[in-house]
């Protein structure tokens, strides 16, 4: 059953959108009545959290600086861009290239946050002096300028930064952030604290970082006072941060070292009572991330403990099988385990990957509402493996938690809500307080030099005007629009699949398609490439000239395996070659741009739709020689 429903989820990894949501629509069959029922509800909270004046630092930033603005683009650009900016003169270079040209003076005052208020004076007045430093200071005057301003500004612009993304981390360290957290554990709220910090990039990271996680569980374990899991805080793990080659290609190698150090940090968990999440990441890990699971979660020194637990992303086509195999695995092994669900923070990144590969399709949603419907679709599932999983439900949307709460029925204790630490405050208050209901909140711990790229994440992921952070604040939006049944609007468009965002194919249309490419981190791909590659390891022998007398040649990877013979080529064949070669070399002069294009696009085509009939021919009649093949195929 297990192997059934894994194999499920890799051959959902890139699936027809139309079929996905189909599914998920059969899965959630919430009547008209019901869904009703929650948009007047989702519709009520929306109010309670307008009337209460104070959305928050984020909420007010996103309403003034979305990602429909010229300035939140730039700023959202900025902050991604000094993540790898390597110098002060490029630095310089790109606060004036994304600072000046904007009208940051129409923002004064508009926002109902003294924070951001102060902010886009600082950006209108470092953008005002750095316009006059171009248009020309003279003299003494203009090198003082030059010499005093660019490290002022820089100074300026990098502390704005971080003042801005300290509002979404808790503390520099694991004992600040837990002191900065007491107040909201005194009022009933259970922290999950992630250590911030991307991908290990050497295995001196990795061991830092697991380090860090075995000091930051160390340190929680003091706070750990219930013997109830659900009281007590929690930690999320990135399985990235753990090995530097977290990677499908280098699995034989990896896997053994990953799955020891997550061991270690999980009998720290289980020692000090606290949960342990396994982050979610791109989905090109997401199968690597479930062979982790898969070897972990049943150790004989797990048993009994009710910590473990994974995140699983609804914006994923995906998601739905990932949760069915994971209460599979769950009841298989005797085991009951937590997942923590979100909408996803990496959708640009998938967006893209997809199109640069050439991939087939879009291992995400391409439409907002085909998550949301995804994401109830999940819930409900989970609330229905209540015997073996614990959900938890992140999000700061009020239809979200109005369907969730719809779900659950008069259940208060068999799941909880998550936020974000500086988002969704409000929202989250009503529901602790008036809904009596678990709440869980997601705390990055880390410094300045952390941060930004944390930051940039929110920024992509609720920056949108579609979102639901975004349209709290802006009244002109009213609250029956923002708590608008996503089913509803699904049933709006012909198809499921975002009509505007091309297939990856189809990227460069109409002019030309985009080239086909193979993603290696993907099981089912790689099992064809290697069930091709498997008929020449067994002694095929590659000649590259009509005789097979000649130079042998050998695996680089293997010294000992002969692959085949190349005939050096004699002088007078040299000198027949450069004949021909000149001879060639006048006609391709008098061809046309046009003309030379098509034939680069005609080769293109030819190799895409012949490279594998090529190695079937070439498996077939291993005495032909790689000349005489592409000749039979012409």
């Amino acid at each position: 059953m297990a192997d059934m429903l894994r194999q499920n989820i890799r051959q959902a990894f890139l699936e027809d959108e139309n079929i996905a949501v189909s599914r998920l629509l059969g899965v959630l069959a919430l009547p008209q009545g019901d869904r009703t029922r929650i948009s007047d509800a989702a519709a009520r909270l929306v109010g309670q959290v307008r009337r209460h004046g104070d959305p928050g630092v984020m909420q007010s930033f996103l309403a003034e600086y979305g990602l429909s603005t010229s300035e939140g683009v730039a700023l959202m650009c900025l902050a991604e861009a000094l993540l790898r900016v390597p110098d002060a003169e490029t630095i310089d270079e790109l606060i004036q290239d994304k600072i000046v040209p904007h009208d940051w003076a129409s923002h004064i005052g508009d926002s109902g946050s003294i924070l951001v208020n102060a902010s886009t004076w600082g950006l209108m007045l470092t953008g005002r002096m750095l316009e006059d430093e171009a248009e020309g200071v003279v003299g003494a005057l203009r090198g003082i300028v030059r010499r005093l301003g660019e490290p002022v500004v820089r100074r300026a612009v990098e502390a704005a930064m971080r003042e801005m993304g300290e509002q979404f981390v808790l503390g520099r360290d694991i004992e600040e952030a837990t002191q900065n957290g007491n107040e909201l554990v005194g009022r009933g709220y259970t922290y999950s604290y992630d250590m911030l910090g991307e991908a290990a990039r050497t295995d001196a990271d990795a061991i830092r970082y697991h380090d860090a996680y075995r000091e930051a569980i160390r340190f929680i374990a003091t706070r750990a006072g219930s013997e109830d899991l659900r009281d007590n805080p929690g930690i999320s793990v990135k399985l990235s941060a753990l090995h530097p080659r977290y990677e499908f290609t280098q699995s034989r190698l990896m896997l053994p070292v990953m799955c020891e150090r997550l061991l270690a940090l999980c009998h720290a968990a289980r020692d000090a009572r606290v949960g342990l999440n396994i982050d979610a990441e791109e989905a090109d890990r997401l199968d690597l991330s479930l062979e982790v699971i898969s070897r972990v979660l049943p150790e004989p020194s797990l048993a009994g403990w009710d910590g473990f637990g994974v995140v699983v992303q609804a914006y994923g086509q995906r998601a739905l099988h990932v949760i069915d195999w994971l209460h599979q695995l769950a009841e298989g092994h005797g085991r009951r385990i937590m997942i923590r669900l979100v909408k996803g923070a990496y959708w640009d990144t998938e967006i893209k990957r997809a199109q640069v590969n050439g991939l087939p399709g879009y291992p995400v949603f391409t439409r907002k509402f085909n998550t949301d419907v995804s994401y109830l679709a999940c819930a409900r599932r989970l609330l229905a493996y209540g015997d073996r999983i614990y959900p938890q439900f992140a999000t700061h949307n009020a239809h979200t938690v109005s369907a969730v709460l719809h779900l659950a029925g008069d259940d208060r204790e068999g799941f909880e809500f998550q936020r974000l630490h500086g988002m969704g405050d409000v929202l989250h208050d009503i529901l602790h307080q008036e809904r009596h209901t678990r709440c869980r909140i997601y705390a990055p711990v880390g410094t300045h030099e952390d941060l930004l790229a944390y930051l940039v994440r929110r920024l992509l992921e609720n920056g949108a005007n579609s979102s639901f952070v975004n349209q709290i604040v802006d009244e002109s939006i009213s609250p029956e629009e923002i708590a608008r049944d996503p089913v509803s609007s699904i049933e709006e468009y012909p198809q499921a699949a975002n009509s505007t965002i091309p297939m990856p194919a189809d990227l460069y249309a109409p002019s030309r398609r985009n080239s086909h490419g193979f993603d290696v981190n993907d099981p089912l791909t790689c099992k064809q490439l290697l069930a091709e590659r498997r008929q020449w390891e067994t002694g095929y022998q590659w000649i590259a000239a009509d005789s097979p007398d000649g130079w042998q040649i050998l695996n680089p990877a293997n010294g000992n395996d002969g692959v085949g013979s190349i005939q050096p080529a004699s002088p007078e064949a040299v000198d027949s070659l450069m004949v021909e070669a000149l001879a060639a070399a006048d006609g391709w002069a008098v061809t046309s741009v046009a003309e030379r294009a098509e034939c680069l696009m005609r080769a293109a085509d030819l190799y895409e739709s012949h490279c594998s009939e090529l190695f079937a021919l070439l498996a077939r009649e291993a005495g032909k020689t790689l000349r005489d093949a592409i000749a039979e195929l012409r």
